[in-house]
């Protein structure tokens, strides 16, 4: 028989490799199509919706969000690139989110290892989304595992849309103000401080 920690070492590597390979694959020719739009936008809605479908379609295609939520907030300013961004990275989610829905959980992980995955979930799920939610390929593996776990969509998407304010905020800022180079750290602090103040909050009231 088959040891747990097999099972989800090898899960997690097929969810890593299936971020990962359309990155080497389409990686270059998309981020460089993604600075080719930069430098020649068209309208400003036009210009939303298509770094917006860019945000989103990061879930399955190996969008440089960094660099799509920057340029967004030199396109559009702050406050139109917060909304769209927040909106783009949050749709990506709810897409990952499904994809591990439909994913026979059973089949993949078995009944026992499946209820320890939930175990884990109700425990640590919560920061296991927000912690990787700046970090890519780990960004796209949390919310995909999220629906093959089954955890709540409700609480899955509250908070990984929190988490995306936050990483938003930041690189909106720094394409529309110029404020220097972006800030992974910045950006992992934002992603942090709404959705973990959140659930500190919540968790006190129902106490």
């Amino acid at each position: 028989m088959m040891p747990p920690w097999i099972k989800w070492i090898a899960l997690l590597c097929l969810t890593i490799a299936a971020v990962l390979v359309p990155f080497f694959l389409w990686g270059e020719p998309i981020e460089a199509w993604t600075r080719a739009f930069v430098k020649s936008p068209a309208g400003w809605w036009t210009t939303a919706s298509i770094l917006g479908g860019l945000l989103a379609l990061d879930i399955v295609l190996p969008i440089p969000s960094s660099l799509v939520s920057t340029a967004a907030g030199a396109l559009l300013g702050f406050p139109g690139a917060l909304a769209v961004s927040t909106l783009g990275m949050t749709l990506a989610c709810l897409a990952g989110y499904y994809l591990g829905l439909q994913t026979p959980a059973e089949r993949a992980l078995g009944e026992r290892d499946l209820e320890r995955a939930r175990e884990f979930r109700d425990r640590y799920g919560d920061w296991a989304l927000i912690l990787s939610r700046p970090i890519p390929v780990l960004a796209e593996a949390s919310v995909f595992l999220a629906g093959l776990v089954r955890a709540p969509l409700r609480r899955m998407l509250t908070i990984t849309a929190l988490a995306n304010f936050g990483i938003s905020a930041v690189y909106a800022a720094t394409g529309a103000y110029a404020s220097g180079q972006e800030s992974f750290l910045l950006a992992f602090a934002g992603a942090i401080a709404l959705p973990g103040l959140a659930m500190l909050v919540f968790r006190k009231r129902t106490h």
